[in-house]
This record gives structure tokens, sequence and C-alpha cells, in this order.
């Protein structure tokens, strides 16, 4: 084919210097929510971060959460804003320190979630973070559409018979039922009316998705014998899931986001109940009814595909369990005997050290000393397991958006 000639070739030429090279703009920013209580707060001290090293398993997640010189990373491109974990909101980009902040710094399951999810996309990301210990889904959680807390009749029975005002702890239930979800959607609210304050380098003309929720509770429910007098038993526990089903439809509706992408994080304290040792089987049944009740709604017809349950359950460390039950019983045996021998409090302390000295491996040792930093119904604060967590509930969260295939 022959070139064009001259005055053609220099008009082709100045419409294509005419036509402005098309460039992708900035990617919304995706915002995540999550919500819950003290387990969601976070209370795996920074001190247990070396614990995660230990293990070959886990190691290459510890090498997502800190630098080389050993401190933790700070995200580039995830961003936290929170409240209900310290006095005060706390905003900035995500590195460890988010967690509840009394005898901190702590991590959550906020940390690896942000570090995990920016891997599945090279979107900016918010999280925003409202969680408060000890609070259930039954009355400070409870949704608009779940209706009142209604007493059982075992309840009212119970007040009746201790002499209470039945009246008045109606009134009373009734004005702490739902404090803490409105709490949480006021704040939401806020945060999306002025983003810029949250995070400063937000430009608006990028807009944003709401791109996920993430709900991780369960504990004072789990316990409450009183709400769920039945949970012994098999359904003992439903209503806990038909609550929680109000919760994904009414947060969905007061944020206009019919298809919100939800994940609920499944209470796994102590592991899979098959797994279970003596001093635990007697709680056996209700644990594992009360984690069915929660997954059930991942269940649901009209949630298909837009809600996933995680099992916390897989990454608790049977190993702490192990070193903990066998350093309690040292220490049970070692009263006893102080007792029986009308010993000092210096002589039982001394006897004390000499037992856990002798009745532990350097091993178990030094897996108390590195791993543990609070109770077990805080996941022993260990950031093994916390991290963990919160690694599934952004694997779970891809996995639903499709990101992560």
């Amino acid at each position: 084919m022959k070139n064009p000639p001259p005055f053609l070739q220099c008009c082709l030429l100045a419409a294509l210097i005419a036509v402005p090279a098309v460039t992708a703009g900035p990617k919304p920013l995706q915002i995540y929510i999550l919500a819950g209580q003290s387990n969601m707060q976070g209370h795996a001290k920074v001190s247990t971060f070396e614990h995660i090293g230990m293990d070959p398993a886990t190691r290459p997640m510890l090498a997502e959460m800190q630098n080389p010189d050993g401190t933790p990373k700070v995200c580039e491109r995830v961003w936290i804003c929170s409240i209900g974990s310290a006095d005060t909101e706390q905003t900035g980009k995500l590195t460890a320190g988010f967690g509840a902040s009394q005898n901190g710094p702590k991590i959550g399951p906020e940390f690896t979630f942000g570090l995990y999810l920016q891997k599945f996309n090279d979107a900016p990301i918010l999280l925003i973070k409202t969680a408060w210990g000890g609070k259930s889904l039954n009355t400070d959680f409870r949704p608009p559409s779940a209706g009142p807390y209604v007493f059982n009749e075992r309840q009212l029975a119970a007040f009746q018979k201790q002499g209470k005002d039945v009246a008045a702890m109606k009134a009373a239930k009734e004005k702490e039922t739902g404090v803490n979800y409105h709490l949480m959607v006021d704040y939401v609210k806020s945060v999306l009316g002025d983003l810029q304050r949250v995070m400063p380098g937000y430009d608006a003309a990028q807009g944003y998705e709401l791109a996920g929720f993430v709900w991780f509770q369960g504990w004072n429910d789990m316990v409450d014998g009183s709400t769920y007098p039945n949970r012994d038993q098999p359904g003992g526990y439903d209503a806990y899931s038909v609550t929680m089903a109000h919760f994904i439809r009414d947060v969905r509706k007061e944020l206009n986001a019919p298809k919100l992408p939800f994940v609920i994080g499944v209470l796994g304290i102590g592991g899979p109940t098959a797994d279970y040792g003596p001093d635990q089987l007697r709680y056996q049944g209700i644990h594992q009814h009360f984690r069915d009740a929660m997954a059930a709604p991942a269940h649901l017809p009209e949630f298909r595909g837009n809600v996933a349950a995680m099992l916390a359950e897989k990454y608790w460390d049977p190993e702490l369990t192990n070193a903990k039950t066998k350093e309690n019983e040292i220490r049970q045996r070692s009263k006893k005997l102080a007792t029986s021998n009308k010993m000092t409090l210096a002589e039982e302390e001394a006897a004390l050290d000499k037992q856990l000295a002798e009745g532990l491996t350097a091993h178990e040792r030094l897996v108390l000393e590195k791993g543990i930093s609070n109770l077990e119904f805080h996941y022993l604060g260990s950031a093994k397991i916390l991290g963990g967590i919160g690694k599934g509930l952004a694997e779970t969260m891809a996995e639903l958006k499709q990101l992560k295939k």
C-alpha cells in the first residue's frame, strides 16, 4: 500500500494530536464497616507478635504485619477511623494500636483484615470500626425491625420472685435496647458525610463504594442463659439467628446498600468443639449451638451470595491452650500444697516458681510468655489468633466479592 499524500499525512497527524489520551481516573474509595464487641475491639498486645514467628505456618503472616526491624507496618493505602476501642475517636493510616486502648498497644482483627484485603485490589481502602466491650445483639445492638426486647416467662417469674418492679425492669430494658446499633449507624453516616475529616487526602471526585460489613461479636449472647433459657438444646439460640438477619436487613436499608457484602465472624473461643478437652465438655453443646446460630443467616435464600460465615475456631492455637491448662493445673496443686502446709506468702511463691520450672518445658514457658496477653474469652490476647482471624475475614470478604479467585 502506497503512503498517503503529504497533505493527508499532516491531516492525520493533526487529528491524532487533537484527540486526548484516555487515562483511568482514581478508583473509588472502598469502605468496609467493622462492628462488634470486645473481640472486635481487640485485646492482643503487640508484644505477642513474636509468637507468630515461632510457628513456621504463621511466620509469613508476621512478615506481612511488621517491618524487617520488628516495628509494625503502616499501610499506605488503608486508613481507619474507630470509636469504642478508646475514650476518643481514633483515625489514621492502618497500623498496630487500633485495638482496645487499655494496657496497649493492641490489635484486633482490623490490622490483618486491612493488610490482606489490600492484596486483592489496588483501590484505596477505609475501615470504619465501631466496637464496644460487653455488648449483646439481643439488646445493645438490637436492630429496629427485630422489635422490642420481650422478657420471657421465666425472666418475669424470676423478677417477681426477687421482688423487682417488673414495669421498671421493662422500662430500663427499653431504654438500653438498640443504643449501640444507633451509635454505629450514626457514626458511619457521619463519616460518609465528611470523608476528608478522617482521610485528608480523599478527593470527592473519586467517589466511594460501601464495599462490605464485618460482624465479630457473640460472647455476651452466648453466656446469656436468661435471654436464651434453652441454650443447651438444639435451636436454643434461634432468636439470635432471627435478630442477626434483621440486623443485616436494617443495616443495608439504613445505608441504602441492599446487597452490601456481609461477613459474620463466628465465635471460635476454645477452637473446634470436637477437640474440646475434659474440662470443656460441659460447655461443648452450648458453644456449638451458638456457633450454628451465628452462621445460620448465611444460609438463608435471601442472603445467598452476599452473606458469608467465617469460622474463627480455625485460627485458635491449641498449643497455647495446652500450655495454659498445664500451668493452671500446676498453680492449683501448688495452692493446695501451700494451704495444707500453712506456708507464708514468700514460701508459697518460691514453691510455685519451683513447680512451674519443673512442670513446664522451656518451650512451654516461652509460649506462655510470648503468646498470651489476656484471658481466654479475649482469644488469650494472642496476636497469632486475632491476626489469623483478621486474615480469614479478609479472605472470606474477598471471596464473597469475587476479588479472590
